[in-house]
């Protein structure tokens, strides 16, 4: 009995107080309710990022889907989607492919990385298409190559400016040698849509990297990029490793790329609208 006494000094049992009592939950925050700045750290509420998601804090330029793009730039109930309905044959035969495919979309809505059509901006109409870096990080694969490829060529057809904001990864390494082989094939109908005499305007986007970059990305008439992109062909570590120096801070950022002549000029989302039109009209507008 004495070693049970000695005990209670050191130990305060609550009567009150069942063993089984389990703690309290912890309040629940929704996933989607802030979002963490890549560029300052700091932590965002999401209705202050407003709709063209711009953080307040740095006016850091988040990524956003192309339907949050459209809805930013084009006039109100313009847009004609084309060129749809087309499926990649998976030339590989790659395990799990078809299924990723499947699953990015029901995710995205999407039928594939970029979206393609006509739609006027500020009273100008332009052939349209968006990458959206949310379908297997806009990767281009056939598909992709095929609907960008087809709307070059229906401009030229129908005598219209192209519009293309680029978002990609690089060649979808699913699809092999066919992915590269977009490259050319996309550069081949630029250059036909440009002997005939019509403008072409890219808008480099958060990030626009590999194939893409190496592409039909760089060969606008006139290249824009939004505030603070990632733009380049090979990954950083991959140019340092090579070349066995550090690279600066700010190496293949928008800023950079504005300072070293790959840019014309750096465009605040916003802004975008009226800069397109703008450009458009002075290089001949659009016939309709």
């Amino acid at each position: 009995m004495a070693l049970f006494s000695k005990k209670d000094k050191y130990i305060r049992i609550n009567p009150n107080r069942s063993v089984r009592e389990k703690p309290q939950a912890k309040p629940e925050v929704p996933d989607e309710l802030f979002s963490k700045c890549p560029s300052c750290k700091h932590t965002i509420y999401q209705k202050d990022l407003g709709s063209d998601r711009i953080c307040p804090q740095c006016s850091y330029t988040f990524r956003i889907s192309a339907q949050e793009r459209l809805a930013l730039t084009i006039d109100t109930g313009t847009f004609k989607e084309l060129f749809t309905g087309i499926e990649s044959k998976d030339p590989l035969n790659f395990p799990g492919y078809q299924k990723k495919l499947a699953t990015m979309r029901e995710k995205t809505g999407l039928d594939e990385a970029v979206v393609t059509g006509t739609a006027l901006i500020k009273g100008q109409t332009v052939a349209l298409g968006i990458m959206d870096s949310n379908f297997i990080m806009a990767s281009m694969g056939t598909v992709v190559g095929e609907k960008i490829t087809r709307l070059f060529e229906y401009a030229t057809v129908e005598q219209l400016p192209v519009v293309l904001f680029t978002a990609s990864g690089g060649a979808r390494m699913q699809e092999g040698i066919m992915s590269l082989m977009q490259m050319a094939k996309i550069s081949a109908a630029v250059k036909r849509h440009s002997n005939a005499g019509l403008f072409y305007l890219t808008i480099l986007t958060d990030p626009t990297t590999g194939g893409v970059t190496a592409s039909f990305a760089m060969e606008g008439d006139i290249i824009l990029a939004e505030p603070q992109s990632l733009v380049g062909f090979a990954g950083r570590r991959v140019i340092e490793n090579t070349v066995r120096e550090t690279l600066p801070d700010d190496f293949q950022k928008a800023e950079f790329l504005l300072e070293h002549g790959f840019v014309d000029a750096i465009v605040k989302r916003r802004e975008l609208p009226d800069i397109i039109a703008r450009l458009v009209r002075l290089h001949g507008g659009s016939p309709r």
